[in-house]
């Protein structure tokens, strides 16, 4: 028996060398997955029944970083805009794996869909009403819909900086903007 055989699988290094190639190839194979990890597919599938396996692993991973942003964001605290500008600047290193999350369906789809979306909108969702009791925020638009709004911002910031067309240090000046001020030009008073 090798010496590799008796060597634990760092299942949190697995997992995240497959949230950064999903991320950058969401069509890559549990082969493709495993020779990144630099393990054998057999210890992969060992690990990881199947892609839809993984997929479930990643989606726990996802919601954790999710939850410990919402922590160091201190929602609860001061104007809600700069609440929402620290959310997406302590979101932003999970942010290439909740964009491949995004696109994965089948995760919000049906009776299977996991708890930990539902926390995770609440407390966005709570976010943005304070910020509309505040008069910070419109309220022609609602909570439900901001909150649906910063998830695809962030979806595609983390794709744009991906694909080299923005930088990352841009990432979160650009989402928290458009987000907060919106795309119309106003006139200076």
């Amino acid at each position: 028996m090798g010496y590799s055989r008796l060597m634990p699988l760092d299942r949190d290094h697995v997992l995240r060398t497959a949230a950064a190639l999903l991320t950058r190839k969401s069509t890559a194979t549990m082969d493709e997955v495993a020779k990144a990890a630099g393990i054998s597919r057999a210890t992969l599938h060992r690990h990881f029944a199947g892609r839809d396996a993984l997929v479930r692993a990643l989606e726990a991973l996802g919601i954790a970083e999710c939850e410990g942003a919402l922590e160091r964001a201190r929602l609860d605290e001061g104007p809600a805009t700069e609440g929402v500008r620290r959310l997406v600047r302590e979101i932003e290193p999970a942010a290439g794996l909740l964009a491949f999350l995004y696109s994965e369906n089948q995760l919000f789809e049906g009776d299977g869909q996991n708890a930990g979306w539902e926390r995770i909108d609440a407390r966005v969702t709570a976010l943005f009403r304070r910020g509309q009791d505040a008069g910070e925020f419109r309220i022609d638009l609602s909570p439900a819909w901001l909150t649906e709004a910063l998830y695809g911002l962030l979806a595609a910031g983390a794709w744009s900086v991906l694909d080299g067309k923005v930088a990352r240090n841009d990432f979160t000046f650009m989402i928290a903007e458009l987000l907060l001020g919106g795309a119309l030009r106003r006139e200076e008073s």
